[in-house]
């Protein structure tokens, strides 16, 4: 099982405050773990806001300050201090990761000073942390019906409402949340 370029949405039954209510989009699924970004989970602060406190040096000016004023996402309890974004594939970047042939993930600050530029990204979403798992904790969670996993959408990741994303992933596998039990269980 491969579940790189998947979401993981958690049952209405996950307690865990670091996942409830979240969608996770899977960058690299092996058989040493998983690594993903919660994508729905907003904390209060803008990206203008983080890049301005984090004095981000910029050698191209600002064309678009409208995509600044998105917030930066609580990517996971991992490593919370760190930056990572989720974007549409660019040149190379430094640390960059291609996940897929339309979406990489990028550690290094030099994507930082593209972002709202000529040069930036179409579509982004820059999160703190990650969410991590170590080989075969994913698998275990999958059996304990703790996450229903489907594809992932560029449509969800970047142009859904945030309050709308755990629904629509859900409706990507052709059922709707309200039928969803809050119970967890076999058959």
């Amino acid at each position: 099982m491969n579940l790189t370029n998947h979401f993981l949405v958690a049952m209405p039954s996950m307690q865990d405050p670091n996942f409830k209510g979240s969608v996770v989009y899977i960058c690299e699924h092996n058989d040493e773990g998983a690594m993903g970004i919660v994508i729905n989970l907003p904390i209060e602060i803008s990206v203008g806001n983080m890049l301005d406190q984090i004095e981000i040096e910029r050698e191209l000016p600002v064309r678009d300050h409208s995509c600044l004023e998105q917030p930066v996402f609580n990517g996971g309890p991992v490593s919370a201090d760190r930056g990572f974004v989720l974007h549409n594939r660019v040149g190379r970047l430094s640390s960059s990761i291609d996940v897929t042939e339309e979406v990489s993930i990028t550690t290094s600050k030099d994507i930082l000073s593209l972002l709202g530029t000529s040069e930036s990204p179409d579509n982004f979403l820059v999160a703190l942390g990650y969410a991590g798992w170590d080989a075969g904790q994913l698998e275990q969670e999958l059996i304990e019906n703790v996450w229903l996993t489907t594809e992932a959408s560029t449509d969800v990741v970047f142009n859904t409402p945030i309050n709308e994303r755990w629904n629509k992933a859900i409706a990507q596998l052709g059922i709707s949340a309200t039928h969803l039990s809050t119970e967890q269980g076999h058959a």
